[in-house]
Order: C-alpha cells, then sequence, then structure tokens
C-alpha cells in the first residue's frame, strides 16, 4: 500500500528556511517521478517541483533559486529545502508519486512576521 507521510512544517519569518521531508512506504521512490505540491490558504493544489528517478529536478519559476529537492534512497525520503520563504509560500505541502492518486497528510507552513 502506497503511503506518504509529509513532516518539518512550521511557523517561519519571512527570509527563513525550512526543510521538509516526505517518508514514503509501500513503494521504491527511487525509482518514481516524485513531486511536491503546495494548496495555498482556500486555492487548489499547484505543483512546487518534481525529482525524476535519474536525479533530474525540475522547479516551479516562483521557487527556482530557492527551493531544492533531494532524495535518501536508503531511507525511503524525499526532502524539500526551502530558503528564502515569503509570505505568499503559506500554504500545506504534500508530496506525491506520479500517477498514485494517494495523498498524504501534508505538512503546513505558515511564513510571516
Amino acid at each position: 500500500q502506497v503511503q506518504f507521510v509529509e513532516s518539518g512544517g512550521g511557523s517561519v519569518q519571512p527570509g527563513g528556511s525550512l526543510r521538509l521531508t516526505c517518508a514514503g512506504s509501500g513503494f521504491q521512490l527511487s525509482v518514481e517521478i516524485m513531486t511536491w505540491q503546495s494548496q495555498p490558504p482556500g486555492t487548489a493544489r499547484e505543483w512546487v517541483a518534481t525529482l525524476a528517478p535519474g536525479g533530474a529536478t525540475f522547479y516551479n519559476n516562483s521557487v527556482k533559486g530557492r527551493f531544492t529537492v533531494s532524495r535518501d534512497d536508503g531511507k525511503n525520503t524525499m526532502y524539500l529545502q526551502m530558503n528564502s520563504l515569503k509570505p505568499k509560500s503559506t500554504a500545506m505541502y504534500y508530496c506525491k508519486k506520479n500517477g498514485s492518486t494517494t495523498w498524504g497528510p501534508g505538512t503546513q507552513i505558515t511564513v510571516s512576521s
């Protein structure tokens, strides 16, 4: 059974940093196309970043240069390092396996002064 558990969210001031973690189970994360998605309050989910099996990464222009996606194959875990956070980054963040309809509980990021 494919499952994801996101963690690492919290409250931070503008310009701060957080690292999100996505722990996968029921599948091998390293051979899948994995994405991070965010859902700001009152809006639809939107794509943030993609990590391909070969290690290629792709980012939404709004986060390019500030966010970095990576993984630890030994831990079957993916990360999202978020730097220079802005108030508009406030959202629930989710990880997802491409082609899966399963969603984890997400983790909340709040950026405010």
